[in-house]
Parts: structure tokens; C-alpha cells; sequence
């Protein structure tokens, strides 16, 4: 699962050009065309959030909506909205279905909020009992905090994944920053791809045109390609480097402050 947008002036960022033609007026005399101005600025935008596995697109999977601002089109997801979508999703899923997400900030909203060190005293107090978690009233601030983070993951809850359980299904976040685990970014591109070779009037109506086309042209085959891509080569890529680095940190690491003496070895030099 994983959202992304288009700009209705999405184009191939690289063209074939002939370089004999050295100008508009050369061009003209030849009978050529100078191809497409490209349009300035980003324009209208189509924000789009999909899932999908080896089977295709899920049914009833896409949330689609055009943008109202032309800054980050994160501005316009929200944990809200994405959680009502979310929620539609579900029942079309297998049970026990594996969710792959990112990390974004509207898919990790908390159940609840956890104190933390911008909370002020009395926020901890009140929290604290609400756990049945005992502390005395003389402790503090830092006392009690302590206290929050040493029980904190009992209660660091999110809401996608309480949502995913009710209806018997596991969310698993990737990695922060490792996109390339999610098979669907693989599909983004091939869809992105195809408008970009199609999109000639960078109009906004068009544009909608064109991605619709584009979804319906990745195959179930595509998919499954995609996700065994993902499996054999980028989470092998990914184990063998762990297994580098593990191999070349192990010998650098020092304990500080403990004896590396045996007790036999206490024992002999007694």
C-alpha cells in the first residue's frame, strides 16, 4: 500500500532531439515540428492512494482526489481520511492479510497520547494513575518521567494497527527511508511512466484520462513480477549488507567499564 500524485504537466524529463536542427526557423523551412513547450509550474495535481499484491489491484482499493494546493501533497493526507479509506479496504482483504506501508505521518498516529518530555507535571500525574502505574507525589518531574519511559511500549499503540486487528489483518511498517521494499513503488513508476509518454495537452481532465488508462494496463502478471523483485533480489541485497556490516562493526565494538577477565583467570592470578 503507498500513495503518490501526478502533476497534470507530467512529462518524460528526457526526449530524443535531432540535433541537426539548430533552430525554430530551420525547423520551420524543414517542415518539422520543435515538439511540445513543456508547461510551467506544476498545476493541478492527482493525489492517489492504492493496494495491491501478486493478484493485482485490490478492488475497491483506489482513493483519488484532486489537489487543492500546490505545495507537498502530504499537506492534503491526513490520518483521518486515510484512516476512513483504510478502513473501506480491510473487508476486501484475506484474513491474516500482511499490510506494507510506510511511515508517513497520517499512517502513524497514536491510540492515545503518551507523555513525553514537553509534558508538563501534571500531565505525567494524571497519566500515570490512569495506567494503574504508582509513583509518589514527591518525585520529580524527571523521576517521573523515567517512570513513563520505562512503561511506555505497553501503551505506544497505533491506530491503523488497532483498526488492521479488529478485522484480523497485520500492518508491518517498513524501515524509515526504504521504499524500495514496497513492491507497489515499482508499479507507481510503470503508471507514472506511462503518462508521462501520453500526457501532450498537460490539461487537468486529460490527466485523469490517461492515469485511468495507465491502471488498467498493470496486469496481475505485473504485479506479481514486481513483488518477487522485491522479495528475491532487494531483500537479499538488503540481508547480505546487514551481514557486512554486522561483520566489519563486531570487531570495533568495546565494552567500557566491564571485566573481561574470566573468574578463573581472577582466580589464577590470586
Amino acid at each position: 500500500m503507498d500513495e503518490t500524485w501526478i502533476n497534470a504537466g507530467h512529462t518524460t524529463p528526457k526526449v530524443w532531439v535531432d540535433e541537426t536542427v539548430t533552430s525554430s526557423r530551420r525547423a520551420f523551412l524543414d517542415g518539422l515540428s520543435t515538439g511540445l513547450t513543456n508547461p510551467s509550474g506544476k498545476r493541478k495535481r492527482l493525489i492517489i492512494c492504492h493496494i495491491g499484491n501478486e493478484n493485482g489491484f485490490v478492488a475497491e482499493g483506489l482513493w483519488c482526489f484532486e489537489s487543492k494546493k500546490t505545495g507537498d501533497y502530504q499537506e492534503e493526507m491526513n490520518g483521518e481520511s486515510f484512516e476512513q479509506w483504510f478502513s473501506k479496504v480491510l473487508p476486501h482483504l484475506e484474513d491474516n492479510a500482511v499490510i506494507v506501508m510506510d511511515n508517513a505521518p497520517y499512517y502513524s498516529r497514536r491510540l492515545e497520547k503518551i507523555p513525553t518530555t514537553s509534558s508538563k507535571k501534571v500531565e505525567i500525574q494524571n497519566w500515570l494513575p490512569s495506567k494503574n502505574i504508582s509513583f509518589e507525589d514527591s518525585m520529580l518531574r524527571v523521576q517521573l518521567l523515567k517512570i513513563v519511559k520505562e512503561r511506555k511500549l505497553e501503551y505506544q499503540k497505533y491506530i491503523v494497527d488497532e483498526i488492521a486487528a479488529g478485522q484480523n489483518k497485520i500492518v508491518l511498517p517498513l524501515p524509515p527511508y526504504h521504499c524500495e521494499l514496497n513492491s507497489i513503488e515499482l508499479i507507481w513508476a510503470d503508471v507514472k511512466n506511462f503518462v508521462a509518454q501520453h500526457n501532450t495537452t498537460f490539461k487537468f481532465a486529460d490527466l485523469k484520462v490517461l492515469f485511468d488508462e495507465a491502471l488498467k494496463r498493470v496486469t496481475a502478471e505485473k504485479w506479481e513480477k514486481c513483488v518477487l523483485h522485491v522479495i528475491s533480489e532487494v531483500e537479499t541485497k538488503m540481508w547480505k549488507l546487514d551481514n557486512i556490516i554486522e561483520a566489519q562493526i563486531e570487531p570495533l565494538i568495546i565494552q567500557i567499564g566491564e571485566d573481561d577477565t574470566t573468574d578463573e583467570e581472577t582466580n589464577s592470578s590470586s
